[in-house]
């Protein structure tokens, strides 16, 4: 499981003992993650799609009621239980940083180096208020792999028809997703063991 100090192993289950942890994350019933699945105890499984924002108020007044009419009809298509959510994931630019910094020591102009460094400066700012992305996704519960094999082309070809980009999710948004629930939105150390 993985919580606000890394990963807890917890085999509680396992050997029939009586739960006593004071972590949250050991109390769900969540076996693994696998596969773009949250793979619970009871061998239902947890999957969907991530959602490529897109911010359709910069388009003209007739595209975006016809984005939001596709939306309303692709919702009112889903016959299927579904959650809609959104998570806060950490943004990283250090390697545009360090690109702009390669950039600015090869630059021989002083006019460019001050726009450079200001650039630079700017990104920093971003980094030391933990800027994140916000990201969309559309998460359903099931146990047969072909009613989710059906459910996740359902999604994802709903979206593409009202203009939106979908993919299914991996391990890693699954996790982000979790941290989000369980930890107020803090990442936390995947791979540190803590002894119970």
């Amino acid at each position: 499981m993985y919580g606000k100090v890394g990963v807890c192993m917890n085999n509680s289950k396992m050997t029939g003992q009586k739960n006593n942890s004071k972590y949250t994350e050991d109390w769900l019933p969540i076996k693994t993650i696998a596969n773009g699945s949250i793979i619970l105890n009871n061998n239902m499984r947890v999957t969907g799609v991530k959602i490529r924002p897109r911010n359709i108020f910069i388009l003209d007044v007739a595209t975006q009621e016809s984005v939001i009419i596709a939306l309303k009809n692709f919702y009112n298509s889903i016959d299927f239980e579904f959650w809609l959510i959104s998570a806060d994931r950490p943004v990283d630019i250090s390697g545009y940083l360090a690109r702009m910094q390669l950039l600015y020591n090869q630059t021989p102009s002083p006019v460019i180096r001050k726009i450079i460094l200001q650039d630079i400066d700017k990104a920093n700012m971003f980094m030391d208020n933990n800027v994140t992305d916000t990201e969309y996704y559309i998460l359903f519960k099931e146990r047969n792999q072909d009613i989710i094999q059906k459910n996740l082309r359902t999604l994802i070809m709903g979206l593409a028809n009202a203009g939106l980009e979908a993919v299914q999710t991996s391990n890693q948004d699954l996790r982000v997703i979790l941290d989000n629930f369980l930890n107020s939105g803090m990442t936390t150390n995947f791979g540190t063991v803590m002894a119970a």
